[in-house]
């Protein structure tokens, strides 16, 4: 399947400064698949070491990790030679050791011409957990995420629809309704299934939702199997219980994060290190209220006041344990649901784009939802979940702060009035 990510990958092989590269992510969103595709398809041979299958690899780094000690070992341990710009080594599951991160530091500086890709699944738990030599400046670093609607609708075989939907993005002019009603119904699928990819291509095959929710329920398993392996001791009931709490808190009308619904009484003092876990394994991320509208955003951040949003509708929709139909037509009963899920959607495909997302309230109780800095400007966005667009908090926004425009995304067609850029939500992987 497509990922964006080769994109990157090729531009990291051809550039002049190239070091090794650290690709993090949360687990299952198809880092080793990336990697090893490009290996195959970019390089003459792949040499592959996985520290959770193979442990016995830590001991050949716990003896020696200068690159004139390591490759001929390594190449004996891959049974094929390893050569310079030619093969691409693979370190996977590299968060099982610590000095394996390290030897990139020594790669970096002293033989740069070996193209070295590691990946982990919890690697900002681990570095962040325990005593890791970090390579700091010896190593670029990239973050894969889930697939994005534009990846999952590729998967699905409409590349001709996503060619129109960035046409009509670029113009402003509304998508023929035929073609509206088809993308809507994409961007429903893809709430139910997300962008794992095992999940994509079970679906992209089969079309079936009951064996795509088996493997959501068994990532899932995964991990809450992480959360006791990679964790302390004394926080793994407390990072269940956040994980727990984050989906019931979507549901909310104000979906600002609370400790207090954790559990009664609870406090920052005694959440703040689960909530910190889950981010940095990239289960969740957090969106902070900007206290004011100025560059840098992140200068005005309230540190105290945040939303906490998951990586994958798919897996959201699975630990709610929501029927598809119910999502697909978008049923009565899901009202108070659908707010969360949209903003949620909204965050994951800005995410993937690489923006860094805020929201703004007022003293008086507007809110927008996500506020971004694109082309340099900072934009305003508010996501509603139908076709009611009738936005009250813009309006007070854009009187207070006079941005250059605004975003406001729907189900309704593409559309641009009065500095309000109408876009479809399927369309927000546009952005």
């Amino acid at each position: 399947m497509y990922r964006k990510i080769m994109n990157f990958l090729e531009a990291w092989k051809e550039g002049k400064h190239r070091k090794p590269l650290i690709l993090q992510g949360a687990r299952q969103v198809g880092k080793t698949y990336s990697v090893l595709e490009f290996g195959r398809t970019h390089y003459e041979n792949v040499a592959y070491f996985n520290f959770e299958t193979n442990p016995r690899l830590n001991q050949t780094f716990d003896e020696n990790i200068s690159p004139d000690y390591l490759i001929p070992i390594l190449s004996h341990i891959a049974g094929q030679t390893i050569v310079r710009e030619k093969t691409l080594i693979v370190f996977d599951e590299v968060q099982l050791c610590e000095r394996a991160l390290t030897s990139l530091k020594y790669f970096c500086e002293n033989a740069p011409d070996y193209h070295i890709i590691v990946a982990g699944s919890l690697l900002g738990v681990a570095v962040n957990r325990t005593k890791f030599s970090f390579p700091v400046g010896k190593a670029d670093m990239m973050t894969l995420y889930p697939m994005d609607m534009e990846e999952f609708m590729i998967a699905c075989g409409e590349t001709a629809l996503i060619e129109q939907i960035r046409k009509c993005f670029a113009s402003d002019i509304p998508m023929p309704s035929a073609l509206h009603d088809a993308a809507m119904q994409l961007y429903r699928q893809y709430l139910v299934v997300g962008g794992m990819p095992e999940c994509v291509k079970q679906f992209a095959e089969t079309k079936d939702y009951i064996l795509v929710r088996y493997m959501q329920d068994t990532i899932l398993a995964s991990y809450l199997n992480d959360m006791s392996k990679y964790n302390n001791v004394n926080e793994i009931k407390k990072t269940r219980l956040a994980y727990d709490n984050i989906t019931v808190q979507l549901s909310k009308k104000n979906t600002r994060f609370q400790y207090k619904l954790i559990k009664k009484g609870g406090r920052a003092s005694e959440f703040e290190n689960a909530i910190e876990w889950l981010c940095l394994s990239g289960i969740v991320s957090q969106v902070y209220k900007a206290e004011q509208i100025k560059k840098p955003l992140e200068n005005y951040r309230d540190i105290n006041t945040f939303k906490i949003y998951v990586s994958d509708l798919g897996l959201l929709c699975a630990k709610k344990d929501l029927a598809a139909n119910d999502i697909l037509y978008m049923a009565d009963e899901l009202n108070d649901f659908k707010g969360g899920l949209t903003e949620n959607y909204v965050n994951v495909q800005l995410t993937i784009n690489g923006y860094n997302t805020y929201y703004w309230e007022s003293e008086r109780g507007a809110e927008i939802d996500f506020i971004i800095q694109r082309n340099g400007q900072l934009i305003p966005i508010e996501v509603k979940s139908a076709d009611n667009t009738r936005a009250k908090s813009l309006r007070v926004y854009m009187d207070t702060y006079h941005p250059a425009y605004a975003i406001k995304l729907s189900s309704k067609n593409f559309g641009f009035e009065d500095r309000k850029k109408t876009v479809p939500l399927y369309a927000a992987f546009c952005i």
